[in-house]
């Protein structure tokens, strides 16, 4: 069987999840396949923490994203509901830690073309073309696409949230849809940002504002489905003018920018991450609100750890797609993944809810952060270096 093999490993999805996962595996020596069509126009921003940034600079992916991206050196959070228990505005501040900033805001598509330079580079075998079905045998798994079929020993699934991958391999999912969509953008505005992420909590859900170079931001606005219709079919001066005054004029007045996304909420999660030769990175893992940075750096701690135990056991003539591989990947990414969905939910959670109770505890629990430096410290420190998830490529070595 290994002499009909195409590769040791196949990554499916571009996204940057999939491509971060193929390159942290070709840059180790994996004879490594990458099964996608080409990337989609993706207008929306991602906001990496300083762990992702360090992968991505260890990869030496970053070099070619740092002039696109934003430094995020501060944070406030701004109780903008009309409800009885309000909390109080808390901020953030990298300094208070000791570091430089918490991460960078960069647009998509110049992370997407950074990642695809960096393969190019490493010469990944690439076949771009969807996958359009896997059998899973003993020993290996045929993934078949456009242009014919591939056999490989382990099948990393960065498919997305409907993906083929986790349906081969007998996953299944976990999922809460929201009364939420999300409104993503771009826009300019007057006032500098000042390297400052503001994030208005309100009864819908909240409205971020994260710096891009210069006087630009991305905004993420989240409301009720019905209202982010009637956001989005708005003429681009009537929607500037309004998200000036949904963020109370505090970066002055705004200019949006052509490309507007509108996103249901929902959060879903695999009952298990890795099965039958096919492990789970990224969308096809999980799937959370866009609150918190969370789901992006999710899923590059997901291709940092799959690259780093695929990595050893190649070292060490093992089977990459073998039941020891599969179970410790299933293992190290449960903790993480499954806490970081659960804070981001009950979040989100808690400003929908009309429960006055709820109200008052995320209240205190926000006037407590906003009193007590060393909580702050803690809290800021664990979001930017979860203690559940720490590979290689997040300490800046080489898997």
């Amino acid at each position: 069987m290994k002499s009909a093999l195409t590769a040791e490993v196949a990554v499916i999805g571009a996204g940057p999840a999939g491509l971060v996962s193929a390159i942290a595996l070709a840059a180790a020596g994996v004879d490594t396949l990458l099964i996608a069509p080409p990337a989609r126009a993706d207008h929306r921003t991602t906001a990496l923490l300083a762990g992702s940034v360090t992968a991505l600079n260890t990869l030496g992916v970053w070099q070619d994203c740092a002039r696109q991206a934003a430094p995020l050196r501060k944070l406030r959070i701004i109780d903008d509901t009309r409800r009885l228990f309000r909390a109080p505005e808390v901020s953030f501040a990298a300094a208070e830690i000791d570091c430089e900033a918490f991460g960078h805001n960069i647009e998509n598509r110049h992370l997407v073309a950074a990642l695809q330079t960096r393969a190019a580079v490493l010469g990944l075998k690439l076949i771009a073309a969807p996958a359009l079905a896997i059998e899973i045998a003993a020993s290996s798994v045929a993934i078949r696409h456009a242009d014919g079929e591939a056999h490989v020993l382990l099948a990393i699934g960065a498919d997305g949230a409907h993906s083929i991958c986790r349906t081969a391999a007998g996953i299944m999912t976990r999922c809460r849809a929201y009364p939420q969509a999300a409104l993503t953008l771009n826009l300019a505005h007057a006032r500098p940002h000042d390297d400052t992420s503001s994030e208005f909590h309100t009864e819908e859900g909240p409205f971020t504002l994260v710096p891009l170079p210069g006087r630009r931001s991305s905004l993420v606005c989240v409301v009720a489905p019905e209202h982010c219709e009637e956001l989005a079919a708005m003429d681009d001066a009537a929607l500037s003018t309004e998200i000036g005054r949904r963020a109370h004029s505090l970066l002055g007045p705004m200019t949006v920018e052509a490309g507007r996304g509108i996103f249901p909420l929902a959060v879903e999660t695999a009952n298990g991450f890795a099965r039958n030769r096919i492990v789970l990175v990224g969308e096809a893992a999980h799937v959370v609100p866009p609150i918190g940075a969370q789901g992006l750096n999710l899923g590059i701690r997901d291709a940092a750890t799959i690259g780093e135990i695929v990595s050893d056991a190649h070292q060490h003539g093992k089977d990459p797609g073998g039941p020891e591989v599969l179970a410790r990947y299933d293992t190290e990414r449960r903790t993480d993944i499954v806490t970081r969905t659960l804070a981001v939910d009950l979040l989100n959670r808690s400003l929908l809810s009309d429960f006055l109770p709820t109200h008052g505890a995320r209240g205190l629990s926000l006037y407590l952060v906003h009193c007590i430096g060393p909580l702050r410290r803690a809290m800021m420190r664990e979001g930017i270096t979860p203690a559940a998830s720490q590979p290689k490529l997040m300490r800046g070595e080489m898997v």
